[in-house]
This record gives C-alpha cells, structure tokens and sequence, in this order.
C-alpha cells in the first residue's frame, strides 16, 4: 500500500497521541500489547510443543531406533541372516542385535525393576544418545568379561549406586534343581552412570556387554531383537515392508510410531489445540484494534469532513486508516517476536524462578518425560503466526477505514 506525502503525514498524525486524545491512544496501546502477548504466547507454546517432540523423538530413537525386529518369546532365531537382509535393504542404515529384559537389580538393600539391555561394544560406543550424556565414570570400561555395567541416573540415584560401587542382577530363569528353579543371581561394578533426559530411560536402563548379557539371560549365542536405522523414519513402514515376509513367523516388527503411538498422537493433538486457543488471544487483541480505530475515526469525524472538502479522495482516507490499524497490529508482532525469543531463550532459568518462588515442582520428570523444558522454533511456524496475525488486523481495519471514507462533509459541517 502506498501513501502519499499527505497520507504519510496523516497517518503518523493519527498514531500519535494529541490533545484531548489520550483515551484513544491508550486503547491503541493496549492493543499493541495484545498483539505483542499472543503472539509472544503462540511462538512460545509451539516452539516448546515442537521441543517436546524433536527432544523425545531423538533420546526415544537414539535408544530404540526407527523399529525393531522383536523375536517371539523374547529371542529371536537366524538373527544374523535377518541383520544381513536388513542392511542389504534400500533406505536402511545400521541393523543392530540387542538383548532387552526387564529383571530385578538390588544392592545396598534396596530393590528395583530394571531394564537390562545388551549391546555389542561398538555399538555402545558408537551411540552418541549414551557416550554423550555420562555423568559419572567411564563408558569405555564397558567391555565384555569385565563385569562392568552402565546405569540411568535416576536408577543410580534410587540404588545408591556410583561408578566403582556393586549391583546383583536376578534372573528368575535360572538353573533346575531337585528343589525347582533357583534364581540366577551376578553381581556387577557400576563402571559409568548416564543421563538420556527421559525419566523413563534413566529410571531403569541397566547396559551391558552383548556376551555377558547372553550369559545372565542363558541365551547362548541368541539376541532378543534388532534395532534398525532409516534413511527416513517417515517412511520407516515402506522401506521395512521386504523384511516383513523374512520375519515371518519368528517375531515381529514394531516401529517407532508403534512403540510411542499414543505418546506422540497426544502430542500432535495437544499442539493443535494449543494452536487454536491461543490464536483466540490474537483474535481478541484485534477487536481491540477495531475499537480504538473506532474511537479515532469518531474523534476525526470534523477533521476528515475538513479533509474531503479540501480534496482529499475516499481512497485515501481508506488507505490512512487501514496504515494506521496495521501499524499497530505490525509493532505489536515484532514486540510479540522479541518477547517470545527472550522467554524461550531463559525458558529453564524462568521455571526454576517460579518453582523457587511458590515452591512447587512445576517440572516433574516423572509426569513430564524430560528432564529439561525443550524448545525448537519452525521458521515456517513462526511465518504462518506472523502472517495471521497481519491479516486479521488488516481485516480488523477495514470497517472503520470504510466509515471514515464514507463521511459526507455536508452532512458533518452542515452547522458549522
């Protein structure tokens, strides 16, 4: 839209406040700021929406790939032939053999359901979700015969366990006796202890060796699955569709939408309708536009009168008060964008201040899977905001506009 020097001068005229028209001004004001509050709202629940979903995706992923091929009765025969097959097949790029059980752990009295998983060494070396969150010890002790384990950090924490420190592992299948069976029991050193940032990992995940987790479960030379990598985990059901008739009748194979369906379904459901109620706070900041617009056009009602006598067009006069609604609703979005990049960037500092102040744990790990408050922005989300917001306060202008350029100056100076 563009203005000549006459417009240009109304409408930095009619932005600014003048004598007897502070209410105005005010109204406008809070206008601007409605704008700026839901947009800064709206960036920052989707940016943190999108957090809560890349951060899960990538620890939920990083530990139990885009699927896995899971034997029947927890052991999965001619693995090696599947693995082989796996990584021939287009679009997959790492098949991997686990051994996943969940057991009891005990030590320093205190009992606990854990979540043992066997990987190969260079597997668990290579897997930068483990090797780059260790709190405490070294991973690279992890070697098999060494009798060395790794543990989540909240299963540390309930055990009071700590690198150096003794774990036992049961195992209820254990030897025959005349008497029945007797649990197998191996104690194990904590070698490391790591922090993924699911609670749910970090509650129960005890890694160990492939080998010596074949030799507490008696598996022999058998795994319990194969882990697989895609080259598109959107796309994970097609390029895993020739494995399907290989499995067959050996076990089964679960990807990660599968594995994680209702977790990331609430997710995308939760996000939409965070979308929609807060687009509601935008909408209303607009309404305020459209009053204060109002008001002004009311308030100039004699100068735009004077204005059309002297020539000035309908046109004109629309495209004034149209600059001037858009301005408003314009600042309040760049004022809502800064807003919103300063909360997501102290996102955790403003969450620890409020706990410290009311006391209260806002950020459970246990109800909330992470243990830290994520953010990702979308460009294209934050753009689609943005232009939202442009064009419900250019529609907001438009009423007023059209009543400012419908005044009849015979009419409004009739008596003057």
């Amino acid at each position: 839209m563009i203005l000549n020097r006459a417009e240009r001068m109304l409408t930095r005229r009619y932005l600014l406040p003048g004598k007897g028209e502070g209410f105005i001004f005010l109204v406008a004001s809070i206008s601007l700021i409605a704008v700026a509050l839901g947009v800064a709202a709206l960036i920052i629940v989707m940016s943190v929406m999108n957090g809560f979903r890349a951060e899960l995706f990538d620890k939920i992923v990083g530990l139990n790939g885009h699927a896995v091929v899971q034997g029947y009765g927890g052991r999965l025969p001619d693995w090696q032939r599947i693995a082989d097959t796996a990584k021939k097949t287009p679009g997959v790029t790492s098949a991997l053999p686990l051994i996943e059980t969940p057991l009891m752990a005990t030590a320093n009295g205190r009992f606990e359901g854990v979540l043992v998983r066997g990987m190969r060494v260079e597997d668990i070396r290579g897997n930068k979700t483990i090797t780059s969150n260790v709190l405490a010890g070294d991973i690279r002790s992890i070697a098999p015969g060494s009798n060395r384990v790794a543990l989540g950090s909240r299963l540390a924490d309930t055990l009071g366990a700590y690198p150096g420190s003794q774990i036992t592992l049961w195992n209820p299948e254990g030897r025959s006796t005349v008497v029945g069976t007797v649990p197998r029991e191996v104690t194990y050193t904590v070698g490391a202890i790591f922090e993924i940032g699911v609670y749910d990992y970090d509650k129960a995940f005890v890694i160990m060796p492939m080998q010596d987790a074949q030799e507490l479960m008696l598996m022999g030379d058998q795994v319990g699955m194969i882990e697989i990598q895609t080259s598109n985990p959107d796309k994970v059901q097609e390029i895993l569709a020739p494995l399907r008739k290989l499995v067959q009748g050996k076990g089964v194979i679960t990807d990660w939408r599968q594995m994680n369906s209702a977790l990331f379904q609430a997710l995308e459901i939760e996000r939409v309708a965070m979308f929609i109620v807060l687009s509601l706070i935008v909408l209303v900041a607009v309404f305020n536009i459209l009053s204060s617009l109002i008001m002004l056009v009311r308030a100039k009602t004699r100068d735009i009168a004077i204005l059309r006598t002297m020539g000035a067009s309908r046109r004109g006069m629309m495209k004034v008060f149209v600059t001037v609604g858009v301005t408003i609703g314009s600042l309040g979005i760049l004022l809502g964008i800064v807003l919103g990049a300063i909360f997501l960037f102290f996102r955790q500092d403003v969450v620890d201040a409020i706990q410290a102040i009311t006391g209260q744990n806002l950020w459970d790990p246990s109800v909330r899977f992470l243990t830290d408050l994520p953010a990702k922005s979308d460009p294209l989300e934050i753009a689609a905001i943005v232009l939202t917001a442009l064009i419900l306060s250019f529609l907001a202008t438009l009423y007023p506009a059209y009543k400012a350029a419908s005044t009849d100056p015979v009419q409004v100076l009739r008596y003057e």
